[in-house]
């Protein structure tokens, strides 16, 4: 049976200032649990804090800044050993083919997946010592299923979520030996502000709320890979499973009516 939140834990989560994280933090003070939020905007932390108390850290970075991730180093340890690390932190930037900017292209990888691995320069070390005192440890990337179709407009944001799932699962055989388990939460479409600024149809969105409540039952079962909601993945899994051709007509002709 998995220990992971059986107990009160300490957890850390980036990009907790909105959206999936600010909701999942709730949820896992909500649970007895104490977090420790990471964001860019420390008024948005600090209202997040108010409703929390005690039980929430404020430790305002941003993820691609190695110093900022550097100065809040400590805060990682401060109610006791970091048992979770929730590295959510990321960005959504779509492509305009017909004007190529490449600036588009880099500012969805440095901050999906540079931020990501940048965030792990502090948390792997202090995960490695919960493991040394024989308590459970987790690292937790929130990814996305988006990846599993070629969607237009979507390349910089896909190929960081793919690279960032790659990334993930290299971890989990590395780590596996060290007894630090690694999960991958891919959601569909949940309701956030940066999902607000979408100018199509969303199927099958959730609300912040319900996914942090699947993410959080997922983690609790045990579970290394969390996708939802399912009706929308097991159609992108199926989907993905077709012939390339099939796929590149199908991929194309959304395309053109997206333009």
């Amino acid at each position: 049976m998995s220990q992971r939140l059986q107990s009160p834990s300490n957890i850390w989560i980036t990009g907790a200032s909105s959206g999936i994280g600010e909701a999942v933090t709730k949820v896992l003070v909500e649970h007895g649990h104490h977090v420790i939020v990471t964001g860019r905007r420390q008024e948005a932390l600090d209202e997040l804090k108010r409703s929390g108390d005690d039980k929430i850290t404020t430790a305002r970075a941003d993820t691609t800044n190695r110093e900022d991730l550097s100065a809040i180093e400590g805060s990682l340890e401060s109610h006791g050993s970091l048992n979770m690390a929730i590295l959510n932190a990321g960005t959504c930037e779509y492509l305009d083919v017909s004007q190529y900017d490449s600036s588009v292209i880099e500012n969805n990888v440095v901050t999906n997946v540079v931020g990501t691995a940048r965030s792990l320069d502090i948390a792997l070390p202090a995960l490695r010592r919960s493991v040394q005192k024989g308590e459970p440890a987790t690292l937790v990337i929130v990814s996305s299923s988006a990846w599993w179709f070629p969607f237009g407009r979507a390349e910089g944001y896909g190929a960081s979520k793919a690279a960032l799932t790659y990334f993930a699962h290299a971890l989990r055989a590395d780590l596996a030996a060290e007894g630090i388990d690694v999960v991958v939460v891919s959601p569909g479409f949940v309701k956030t502000p940066l999902t607000d600024k979408n100018d199509f149809p969303m199927p099958f969105l959730v609300s912040a709320e319900d996914a942090a409540n699947r993410i959080v039952k997922g983690l609790s079962k045990g579970k290394r890979e969390i996708a939802f909601p399912k009706r929308f993945t097991w159609s992108l899994k199926l989907l993905g499973a077709l012939p390339q051709t099939l796929i590149d007509r199908m991929s194309a002709s959304m395309s053109r009516q997206q333009a």
